[in-house]
């Protein structure tokens, strides 16, 4: 006789067809497929940081979709550039900067008294990748300033409103270079390395009320590979923007089992579901998103 399986509780599928104020005004962004059944219970906190960027965007809109509350993090720039929906409250923060991430907090905690998840989707990478012989301390320093000190200061000043909850879930946003690196990116190998092991503390550490997970991309096809926005994007246009990464392009995709690099699309899923209920006894682990290159 089977066992009869638990009853999750999900959140209700908004119909595709529907006209609402709502859906009209997160069409903008909107995936081409609907996550909602993944997504933490209706009505929800969510705090996206990083929620302006190529996987941001698609992600506020699911969320609201689903009938969460969203608040984003981003930089200013990114806000200006690519404005969530006005559903969404919005504050401008530079993750890296300590001043501007617990003021940004203080602001948040007057508007919600707790916070159900948190989403960590900050990082960038030296564009065109350097070998450690041509990276200099300098850009060593912002590699890790932005990519690894963002995450522990997002996640150090989340830690309170997230107790606050009773129970909550961390979901933070690394790379597969942590684990299989590419020549020229050590720096953001290093860092996205750092993440994992942020990440599995901040598990270890807050467990059973507050679990922990990070989703490890492989490459996805969005300007990150160009070099991102602001002043870093431009300087990597300067220097041929993406170009490195299309040279390999024709030896790269052949190392992958799926047969294409990833899309935006692709990580939504899996930060849905470490967000919500049906992944309540995960924490602490990694959940690899790259087609099968990487099979740890």
């Amino acid at each position: 006789m089977k066992d009869k399986q638990q009853n999750l509780p999900v959140a209700p599928i908004k119909n595709a067809g529907s006209d609402d104020d709502v859906t009209k005004s997160i069409s903008q962004y909107s995936s081409s497929f609907n996550f909602s059944h993944l997504a933490p219970a209706k009505g929800s906190r969510i705090l996206v940081v990083g929620g302006c960027g190529a996987i941001g965007r698609p992600l506020v809109s699911s969320c609201l979709t689903a009938g969460l509350n969203v608040a984003v993090f981003a930089l200013p720039r990114s806000l200006k550039a690519y404005p969530p929906p006005s559903e969404a409250m919005t504050f401008p923060v530079d993750a890296a900067d300590e001043k501007s991430v617990a003021e940004a907090f203080e602001t948040l905690h007057k508007r919600w008294d707790a916070l159900d998840v948190l989403v960590f989707l900050v990082g960038f990478m030296t564009v065109p990748p350097r070998p450690i012989p041509e990276l200099d301390a300098q850009e060593w320093d912002e590699i890790m300033d932005g990519n690894l000190r963002s995450a522990y200061l997002i996640n150090r000043y989340a830690l309170p409103m997230l107790r606050s909850a009773g129970t909550a879930s961390i979901v933070n946003v690394g790379s597969s270079l942590a684990y299989n690196p590419l020549r020229g990116v050590s720096a953001y190998a290093a860092a996205k390395a750092g993440l994992v092991t942020l990440t599995k503390s901040l598990a270890v550490e807050n467990a059973p009320h507050i679990r922990a997970n990070l989703v490890a991309p492989s490459a996805i096809d969005t300007r990150f590979l160009a070099g991102g926005g602001g002043t870093r994007g431009e300087a990597s246009a300067e220097a041929g923007g993406d170009a490195w990464f299309r040279k390999m392009n024709d030896a790269y995709v052949p190392t992958i089992p799926m047969g294409r690099i990833a899309q935006a699309e692709d990580i939504l899923g899996p930060i849905l579901f470490l967000a919500g209920p049906s992944a309540g006894f995960i924490t602490g682990q990694v959940i690899h998103v790259n087609g099968g290159r990487l099979t740890p």
